[in-house]
């Protein structure tokens, strides 16, 4: 019965450990944090300057989107796309 309880804990720490390596990729590639073969973290400008752009322009659709005047034409553009 211990090893059963055994191999249960080193499942459960194991799977923890996973989940917080995925939780700090997810971060690194939020942020625009790379490391080079020694394991150092660096940012890249480039990849940081390209991301505040994208995030930059996804503000501005969804205020496109969400403006309610625009909306029934939106719509009606959208459709127009979907017809072609």
């Amino acid at each position: 019965m211990t090893a059963l309880v055994w191999a249960i804990a080193v499942v459960v720490i194991i799977a923890i450990l996973g989940f917080t390596e995925v939780q700090k990729a997810k971060h690194r590639a939020r942020n625009g944090i790379t490391t080079d073969v020694m394991g150092n973290e660096k940012k890249d400008p480039a990849l940081q300057r390209e991301v505040e752009e994208l995030r930059e322009r996804v503000k501005v659709l969804e205020r496109i989107a969400t403006e309610d005047r625009e909306t029934k034409l939106l719509s009606a553009e959208i459709e127009n796309l979907r017809e072609k």
